[in-house]
């Protein structure tokens, strides 16, 4: 029986897709065809690594083909390979601009897959935009109006809102990025209109933020000052009177066929273990390569999680200046995280992480990238930044941090986020769909509520790659028509808004 896993002929580590006792002779596919074999010498917890080979103390450990730790002692061959005799290193990679220029020139697309006649039910907007919802956004401006808004929209069926931590005692750096991250997520094109809400006294006025939406997008916007209408109480009543007219308006929408095309696709993962980099990222990655290959966008983000990883999506780079771009977000968190006496690899990874397997930053990195596919890289964007559509394989740059990361490519554009988890985590968003896949079956079972399609065949068959990717594409076009995703169900909207420095 097949009970371990290689990802690339050149790793040293076999990844165990059982959990296997002291003495079990693991079996593996080569990826040339035939078999390999190892004997454990010790008790290997599920998804963990196996010494595929004797590995000296110093030699790098290798995974994904890429470096991914180098041993800190001798490790013979049916070894357990974790935090215990593993640790990441800083010579792992060596990238400078020279190489992603030669590479540059060499990026070859995946072979496109056939243009589809696949369609969705989509709200045509005035602007052009499609969306896949069709809320009124009760929109709070800062932390004073969250309270508020929350009360409006459990009012008023048809509406959404979430927390805002922001708005107020911020820099001005910190606030415009504030600013603009309420602009993005209100202009989303699954928002038909906005109630903006504000206490009245804070930085992000309501004619701030209004003013920067309408730079976004033409929409319906109302106003409301809690300070001006007589308190609390009374800007509840105000404003669900307001949402109430808004959410009439809204009803008088209809859905009409629109090309997948007009997708802006985005990914996530979060709770990673050792099978999202195995089964569900490289599903993901499916998806996204036939996304693009009918002319959607899909967005690549967490820019943490790319740390170990870049010098690989930098030689996929559509241009020079494009893989520049790549490594110098990667570069500008690592500094702006020094700033602090801190290193990247501090809470990564995270403890849940390790107990599912990933022993460095780099190896859950390079699980991570694999969200994104084989397309070339054709842009990278500033948080929350406007994302165009049919571009292709992008990247924004935002935190790892899975509602504030949802949140900054949903304030881009995406209309809906697949989102990969290992160990399985709720994260939902207010104004577009999370669709959570896993490949663990144990969280398939364990986390039933919270997952929305089950991957572990990428791991245990039988059905192939393929026959999966099509399935996914099936239920996010099924989202997409209105299906909603179990985070929808359970009506979970967390929403983090970024800071560049801490409150003044």
């Amino acid at each position: 029986m097949r009970n371990g896993v290689i990802i690339d002929e050149k790793d040293n580590v076999v990844v165990a897709i059982h959990e296997l006792e002291a003495g079990t002779d693991v079996a593996y596919p080569l990826p040339g065809g035939g078999e390999g074999h190892v004997i454990t010498t010790e008790h290997i917890p599920l998804f963990h690594k196996i010494a595929r080979t004797d590995i000296k103390r110093g030699e790098k450990v290798v995974k994904y083909g890429e470096y991914i730790g180098v041993a800190t002692a001798d490790i013979a061959a049916g070894e357990h390979v974790h935090t215990h005799n593993c640790a990441s290193s800083d010579d792992l990679k060596d990238t400078d601009a020279n190489d992603v220029a030669s590479a540059a020139s060499d990026v070859v697309a995946p072979a496109a897959a056939p243009k589809s006649t696949r369609t969705f039910r989509g709200y045509r907007r005035a602007d052009g935009q499609v969306g896949i919802r069709n809320h009124v956004l009760v929109l709070p401006t800062s932390i004073c109006a969250s309270d508020t808004t929350e009360r409006i929209a459990r009012a008023v069926s048809g509406c959404v809102t979430f927390h805002n931590q922001n708005g107020c005692s911020q820099v001005n750096v910190d606030q415009q990025l504030t600013v603009d991250t309420l602009a993005g997520l209100a202009a989303s094109p699954n928002v038909y209109a906005v109630l903006a809400v504000s206490l009245g006294c804070e930085g992000c006025q309501n004619d701030l933020v209004i003013d920067a939406i309408r730079k976004r997008c033409d929409k319906p916007i109302r106003s409301l000052i809690i300070q001006r209408v007589g308190g609390s109480i009374k800007a509840v009543e105000e404003g669900t009177r307001i949402a109430r007219e808004l959410v009439r308006e809204a009803s008088l929408c209809e859905r009409e066929d629109v090309p997948v095309s007009e997708l802006i696709f985005g990914t996530n993962c979060g709770g990673s273990d050792t099978s999202s980099g195995l089964g569900s990222n490289p599903l993901i990655g499916e998806v996204s390569d036939w996304m693009v290959s009918q002319g959607a966008t899909t967005v690549l983000c967490e820019t943490p999680e790319l740390f170990g990883g870049e010098h690989i999506l930098a030689r996929r780079a559509a241009t020079p200046e494009v893989g520049e771009q790549v490594l110098k977000i990667v570069r500008d968190y690592e500094k702006y995280v020094q700033m602090f006496g801190a290193e990247m690899r501090e809470g990564n990874p995270s403890p849940g992480n390790m107990a599912g397997g990933l022993t460095t930053l780099e190896e859950k990195s390079l699980g991570c990238i694999h969200k994104a596919g084989h397309s070339p890289i054709n842009a990278v964007y500033p948080y929350a930044a406007p994302l165009k559509s049919h571009e292709g394989l992008v990247i924004m740059d935002t935190p790892g941090n899975d509602p504030s990361s949802v949140g900054g490519i949903i304030a881009g554009g995406c209309q809906l986020v697949v989102f990969s988890t290992g160990l399985g985590t709720p994260t939902g968003n207010a104004i577009a769909p999370v669709l959570r896949i896993t490949a663990n079956g144990r969280t398939a079972k364990t986390m039933a509520d919270n997952i929305d399609f089950d991957a572990q065949a990428t791991i245990y068959g039988p059905q192939s790659m393929e026959e999966l990717r099509d399935r996914l594409i099936d239920q996010i076009i099924a989202v997409c028509n209105g299906e909603p995703t179990c985070a929808e169900a359970l009506g979970y909207t967390e929403t983090a808004l970024p800071h560049l420095c801490n409150y003044m």
